[in-house]
C-alpha cells in the first residue's frame, strides 16, 4: 500500500515546465491524503493564470497511479491560501535566486 511518503515522492516527477522545478521542491503541493487504495492530492499553481492546471492533474493521477496498491487517484486545484515563494524549500529558493 502506498505511503504519503510514497506519493510526495512520486509528485517529484511533477515539474513546472517554466521553472524547470518539481511541485514539491516548489511548495505547490497542499496535501496528500491516502485512504488504503484511493489517493487525493491538493495542489496550487504559482498564479491562477498559469496555463499548465490540465498538464499538472494529468501528470499526478499518471505518476501516482503508477505506485504499488494505488487504485484511485483524484486531486484538487485550490488558490487559498494563495501560493508565495516562502512556500519553496530552500534548494529550490536558491535555484531561483530567492
Amino acid at each position: 500500500m502506498a505511503t504519503v511518503e510514497d506519493v510526495e515522492a512520486a509528485l517529484t516527477n511533477v515539474i513546472d515546465p517554466e521553472l524547470g522545478l518539481d511541485f514539491v521542491e516548489l511548495g505547490l503541493i497542499y496535501g496528500i491524503e491516502v485512504d488504503a487504495g484511493s489517493v487525493h492530492v491538493t495542489y496550487t499553481l504559482t498564479t491562477p493564470a498559469c496555463p499548465i492546471g490540465p498538464m499538472v492533474a494529468q501528470q499526478i493521477q499518471e505518476f501516482v497511479g503508477e505506485l504499488d496498491g494505488v487504485e484511485s487517484v483524484d486531486s484538487s486545484m485550490i488558490f487559498t491560501p494563495p501560493w508565495t515563494p516562502d512556500k519553496m524549500s530552500e534548494d529550490a529558493k536558491f535555484a531561483l535566486g530567492y
